[in-house]
């Protein structure tokens, strides 16, 4: 398997996509070490997009894309600020409100730090924060957007490990509202240390003003994820009421949404899930290898033996792994390829795999503000016109308190399972 491996990681080095990259090595393993038919090889490429709960993915995508078009960000802003732009530090906890309500809208990081990434820096700049702060508050607040549900990597790693979708969704709402908090405590420090940070006047009406604007659009989490949990509608049948409701939002109420708008958005949406399906159906067949060749069992029995089965040390080295893996890999590669091979593990400790979820989830999107890869910091880079370095360096100080609330939700999974056993009893 050393050969699988280095075929692996060569072809990321050269450039290679990772579908391309997993499939490169799986082949050589079914060719060369362990010869199979390739009508099997093919019928676990299949298997891997064959999952009716991947069905949610290009409706989440669409939803999000859909609801930046459509110019509901803009209401979402002027309510955040009419909220809580008065305070001291008031632009910048806009820009995480805002963040946190945009999440229960795309489910995803990259298409957060896009969409909202434009307006939250000219709301900062105009409140007069530099640019280091705001680059660094506007991308570790993207990172909200995979763990307030709906989540694409939770409805990834739903299906890879075999989890209830509706109960990662309900264990994601309190973490994301702690990334919140810990991120809204860090600007409000830096807030008070400065003496150049401009304020809004508060004002009831334009806080109703706002507020009218903004009811509709802020309604798009509450269909979603109150739909699941009320057991209205599965997963993949509320992304398809998201999608419903951005479009009558954007088509009928706003009237914001050109034939031609809807006809980039559909192509963006097309080309995104193209490269996350190349990815799971890639991801599938690496991982049956992996599984056939008893990596997973070695894997699992080396962490045990290093840690000497203690779930504390267990917890901390797979949390140690995945923070690496994120330098490197992008999320849902991550996800779709570590899975089969550390669920055995949590599970011989006693983790539970939805408080796994999030944890891995977590982890995985602090390396989307990590480099080399980074795409968060690749797409703020390209938004704001600065180097791709001076990004790097302006989030540094906001993975403190992101990586304070990973060890805490790590470490006391009651905090993340609480929803999860109120609203799924055993």
């Amino acid at each position: 398997m050393t050969i699988v491996f280095a075929i692996f990681g060569l072809s990321l080095a050269m450039g290679l996509p990772v579908a391309l990259a997993l499939v490169a090595a799986a082949l050589y393993y079914t060719n060369a070490v362990q010869p199979l038919p390739d009508i099997v090889i093919m019928h676990r490429l299949v298997a891997g997009m064959n999952s009716f709960p991947l069905l949610a993915i290009p409706f989440f995508i669409l939803a999000g894309n859909l609801m930046n078009e459509g110019g509901i960000t803009n209401r979402i802003f002027a309510f955040c600020n009419a909220v809580v732009g008065w305070l001291v530090g008031g632009a910048a906890f806009v820009v995480v409100l805002a963040a946190m309500i945009f999440a229960g809208m795309t489910g995803a990081a990259v298409a957060e730090a896009g969409g909202l990434g434009t307006i939250a820096l000219r709301v900062l700049r105009k409140a007069g924060y530099p640019d280091d702060f705001s680059l660094g508050l506007v991308a570790s607040s993207s990172i909200i957007g995979p763990i307030i549900p709906p989540s694409l990597p939770f409805v990834i790693y739903g299906v890879m490990a075999g989890v209830s979708i509706g109960e990662l969704f309900s264990a994601g709402f309190v973490p994301g509202l702690l990334m919140g908090l810990a991120l809204i405590t860090a600007a409000g420090f830096f807030a008070r240390r400065s003496d150049t940070i401009l304020r809004t006047r508060f004002s009831v009406r334009k806080i109703l003003e706002t507020g009218k604007e903004a009811v509709l659009p802020i309604m798009t989490p509450v269909i979603i994820v109150g739909g699941i949990l009320a057991g209205l509608f599965t997963p993949t049948e509320a992304a398809v009421a998201g999608v419903a409701y951005a479009l009558f939002l954007s088509v009928f109420v706003y009237r914001s949404l050109t034939w031609d708008k809807f006809l980039e958005v559909s192509v963006e949406t097309v080309e995104t899930t193209g490269v996350i399906m190349l990815i799971a159906a890639a991801a599938a067949m690496f991982g049956w290898v992996l599984t056939i060749s008893q990596v997973t069992i070695h894997f699992t029995t080396f962490i045990l033996d290093v840690t000497g089965g203690d779930k504390t040390l267990v917890m901390l080295a797979i949390v140690g792994i995945l923070v690496v893996i994120g330098f490197f890999m992008e999320a849902i590669a991550s996800i779709t390829i570590l899975v089969p091979i550390l669920l055995p593990v949590i599970e011989r400790v006693g983790v539970d795999p939805v408080h796994f979820g999030v944890i891995m989830v977590l982890t995985l999107m602090i390396g989307l503000l990590t480099p080399p890869v980074g795409a968060v910091l690749y797409i703020l880079a390209r938004v704001a016109d600065v180097r791709f370095e001076f990004v790097a360096r302006a989030v540094l100080r906001f993975l403190i308190p992101l990586f304070v609330v990973l060890g805490i939700l790590t470490f006391v999974p009651e905090i993340v399972m609480w929803v999860p056993n109120l609203l799924y009893p055993d």
